[in-house]
Formats: C-alpha cells, sequence, structure tokens
C-alpha cells in the first residue's frame, strides 16, 4: 500500500525516506469503444551512535481535495417506486453476471497493472450509456449515469486488483494468470479476495440502473477503483490516489456504498455503525549495537537483547498505557532479522510489524508510545533504535447517520432475519479514504456456500478461495436499492 511516511530518529541518526512522488493531475481518456476487450473463456555493523534528538518528519501524501461540505441527509428513506422493477432485473441479469464474474476470475490482474481490467469494465460501461473517465490513479475509472428527473448525486464503489497466489479451487475458469511481483515474472495471480466479486456486481448494477433511468431523480457515480490491496513499491495507488486525482469532483457525490465479501452464509449481509475496520500503519525498527565476540558480551552492544527485551515492552502500550475502551488496537512484530552466526554478536536488528487499531487518536498515540518505548529500550543498554511507520489505511467508519438511513433497506434485501450486525475487524480496507471526503456505508455480502460451515470454507486470501456465486444477485438488488432509495428520499430533502 502507498502510505504517508513517519520517520523517527531515536537516539542514533534521522533515518528517514524521501517523500513520495506528487500525484500526476487527472487524467481524462475519451478513447473510443473500440480499445474494448471482449470477455473470454478461461483458459490453460559500527559502534554505537553518538545520541542525536528524536526528530519527527512526515512528508505529505499526494494532495487531496479538502472533504466536501456535508450533505443534509434525508430524514428517513422508504422503498422506492422501482423496487419491484429493480429485483426483476436483478433476477434477469443473474447469468450474465455470473459470466461476467467467471471472466474477471480467469483473468486477474495485479494492483496498477489492472489493464485488460479496466478495457473490459470501460466497455461494459459505455455500452450501457455511462460517461465514463478512464486512467484515474493508474488504471481506474469514474462513471457517471445521469437520471431522467434532477436530484442529488451518489456514489458506489468496487475494487479491482487481484493477488500474487497461485488458485487450487479446480474450477473450469480457475485462473492461470502470471505476472511480475517481486522480481518474479511468473507469479501466479488470482482473485482471492473477492474483487471479482465486488466488479462483476458493479457490472450487475451498470447494466439495471440504465433500465430505471428516465424515473432517476439524481445521479449515480460508480467507481472502480484498483489496488485496494497495495500499489507496487515505489508507486501510488488505490482509493487516496483515486480520491487525489478527482474521483470525487465533477460531479460530487454526497454519499458512497461499498460492499465486501465476508465469510458468512451466502444470503446475509452484515454492517455495523462507527469503527467497523482497522486502520493499518507498517512498523520498522532498527536497532544498532556493537559487534563482538559472543564470548565476550561486555564488550559490545546486543542488539539481539534488546530486540526481545523490546518486543515485549511493545506488548504493554495496548495493554497498560491506551485506554482500552476506546476500541481494540494491536501492536505486533512478525519479523525479525539480525545476526550472521552464532558466535557473534549482531550489529544491527531489523524488527518489522504492523499497527492496528479502530480510534483514530489511538493511533496517533501509539505511535508516540512506540517511539518512546524504543528509544528508552534501546538507550537503556546502549545501543540505538531508529522507528520509521508507514501510515497505511485509515480506520473504515461508517457514518452513524448514514448507517441509520440505509439500514431499513438492506433489511428488506436481505430479508427477514438475514441482515445481520457485526463486530469491528483488525483488518484494513481503503474505503476509508473516501469516507474521510464524505459519508460512507461499507456493508458485507456473506458468500459461504449453504450448507458448508464457515469454519471450514476456504477463507479469503487462500487459494482455495471459492465464493458461492448465488451471492452476486443480491449484492446487484443491495447496491442497486441503496443508490435508488437513497436518490429517492434526498429528491425531497434540501442540500
Amino acid at each position: 500500500m502507498h502510505a504517508r511516511l513517519l520517520s523517527l530518529a531515536l537516539v542514533g541518526v534521522l533515518g528517514c525516506r524521501p517523500d513520495r512522488p506528487s500525484a500526476p493531475p487527472a487524467r481524462t481518456d475519451h478513447a473510443a469503444p473500440d480499445d474494448a476487450v471482449t470477455p473470454q473463456a478461461a483458459g490453460p555493523e559500527t559502534a554505537a551512535r553518538t545520541p542525536e534528538p528524536s526528530t519527527h518528519v512526515v512528508p505529505e501524501p499526494a494532495t487531496a481535495p479538502a472533504p466536501a461540505t456535508a450533505a443534509v441527509l434525508p430524514a428517513r428513506v422508504e422503498p422506492s417506486p422501482l423496487v419491484e422493477r429493480i429485483d426483476a432485473l436483478a433476477a434477469e441479469l443473474e447469468p450474465a453476471v455470473v459470466a461476467y464474474r467467471r471472466d474477471l476470475h480467469a483473468h486477474p490482474e495485479l494492483g496498477n497493472r489492472e489493464h485488460r481490467t479496466a478495457k473490459v469494465l470501460a466497455a461494459h460501461l459505455r455500452k450501457h450509456g455511462w460517461t465514463v473517465r478512464t486512467k484515474v490513479a493508474h488504471t481506474g475509472i469514474v462513471a457517471v449515469l445521469e437520471g431522467g428527473r434532477p436530484g442529488r448525486v451518489v456514489a458506489l464503489r468496487a475494487d479491482m486488483d487481484a493477488l500474487p497466489l497461485k488458485e487450487e479451487t479446480g474450477r473450469p475458469f480457475a485462473s492461470k494468470a502470471t505476472a511480475e511481483w517481486n522480481g518474479n515474472p511468473k507469479t501466479p495471480v488470482m482473485h482471492a479476495c473477492g474483487h471479482d466479486v465486488h466488479m462483476a456486481i458493479a457490472m450487475g448494477v451498470a447494466e439495471l440502473l440504465p433500465r430505471v433511468r428516465e424515473q432517476l431523480p439524481g445521479t449515480v457515480v460508480l467507481l472502480l477503483q484498483p489496488a485496494e490491496e497495495g500499489a507496487p513499491k515505489g508507486e501510488q495507488g488505490g482509493a487516496e490516489l483515486m480520491v487525489a486525482e478527482g474521483a470525487l469532483r465533477e460531479p460530487t457525490p454526497e454519499v458512497i456504498f461499498g460492499l465486501h465479501v465476508a465469510m458468512e452464509p451466502v444470503g446475509v449481509l452484515s454492517v455495523r455503525p462507527g469503527p467497523t475496520m482497522a486502520s493499518a500503519d507498517t512498523l520498522r525498527i532498527t536497532i544498532e549495537g556493537k559487534q563482538a565476540h559472543a564470548a565476550y558480551p561486555w564488550r559490545g552492544v546486543d542488539p539481539i537483547t534488546v530486540s526481545a527485551q523490546l518486543v515485549l515492552a511493545l506488548q504493554t502500550i495496548v495493554s497498560r498505557q491506551v485506554d482500552v475502551t476506546k476500541g481494540a488496537s494491536v501492536v505486533s512484530i512478525g519479523s525479525i532479522q539480525g545476526g550472521v552466526r552464532g558466535n557473534i554478536l549482531a550489529e544491527r536488528v531489523e524488527l518489522v510489524g504492523t499497527i492496528r487499531t479502530l480510534d483514530p487518536k489511538t493511533r496517533i498515540e501509539l505511535h508516540e508510545r512506540i517511539e518512546r518505548t524504543a528509544r528508552l529500550q534501546a538507550e537503556s543498554a546502549g545501543a540505538t533504535a531508529t522507528v520509521e511507520i508507514d501510515e497505511g489505511y485509515p480506520v473504515v467508519d461508517n457514518a452513524p447517520a448514514l448507517h441509520d438511513l440505509m439500514l431499513p433497506t438492506l433489511r428488506r434485501v436481505a430479508g427477514e432475519g438475514r441482515l445481520h450486525g457485526r463486530e469491528p475487524v483488525m483488518g484494513a480496507e481503503d474505503f476509508a479514504f473516501y469516507q474521510q471526503q464524505i459519508p460512507g456505508l461499507f456493508f458485507f455480502l456473506g458468500v459461504v456456500p449453504e450448507g458448508t460451515p464457515v469454519e471450514r470454507a476456504a477463507s479469503t486470501h487462500s487459494s482455495r478461495f471459492d465464493p458461492d456465486e448465488a451471492a452476486l444477485r443480491l449484492g446487484v438488488r443491495a447496491m442497486s436499492n441503496l443508490a435508488v432509495d437513497y436518490l429517492f428520499a434526498a429528491a425531497g430533502t434540501k442540500s
């Protein structure tokens, strides 16, 4: 992921990275439909350093527009007059949406490289009368459908990128695609997080809404976003770059809806107000010691011992130093690298981990406490510590008012007993960048096949992840009804 870099030099020399390149201006591609791709069937070491003052440097990311003025939400939402028509069209389009999903699944592409995917999506949107702007945030698309009646503007979002995994589902449309990843030009690629499902649902919505266009009071903006899983090293991408390049301007939506597949039974929708998914920051700590023979450790400074003490000390930040009532937090170290052999004290050790929290203020506090803990732990042993924090995705925070407003729509679409509340999770999603600009609602679509215990189903980010395609129709109905119900309700509300 491309993230703001927080660099802290602790007792030693400042270790920082250059600013990220500024984002290019928004780009518009009005290429004719002949750039379209027709969907295809699936185929085959130094002494301890002199202490220096701690320094805090935060290079700015790509410039994003200021958040839009908050819209006046409708007082309530009723089922739109188009409910029955939408449900009938979703049923009619279901076979096509399944085909769209299988084609996209068979041809996955990694973040910022979704070239074929973007062509397929753009061609589909143009075919159904949407105004299409391509090459937003590299391969992203912003499409606009103006209704036949004046009204407000709502946005829907789907992500496009796949993961570097070798598929093992055995499906006839299983991916055989490969791509360059971390220097390997033949890395297998798979849609293992459901983004093919998200896109197919978006294609279904894109085909459905034009059929009720004349009755539609307002405008729908469809965002097809690359690189949700993270852009390649050295590049920017994802929702943050989409925002910076004007995806939420001309027209400016007042709310945005998004969904994600979930390890819940097919036919179930789930949602919660407030913090829903955690912020995610990458932590790197370098401990510099003094190399010596391991038989005479007093002649050196052992960074491995310091690292071991630090790993334990970091855990007391969450358990003893921050207010746990503000939401869950996690500080985990997943990698420790240092030393060359057993009888030599290492010169340096690098620790890499992740910082997760559900509260933005706690996020800032964690960064400060990690800096202090690492600095003082290293100083107590005569070592130095350099901390780098890559600020990643913010907290996905569902606007409570919007959640409450649209809950009846989701309840109606899901059916009796099929709309569930949910606990927040420590996973992350860059949909949060849109929510920093306008109110947003992010909900979840169950894809575990009926009769399969959830705990036995292959999870997302697994080579055997195999979502039930029966979820597609519900996804199309949910996204379409959210947009249409909101627009009808907003049509009678002063902005």
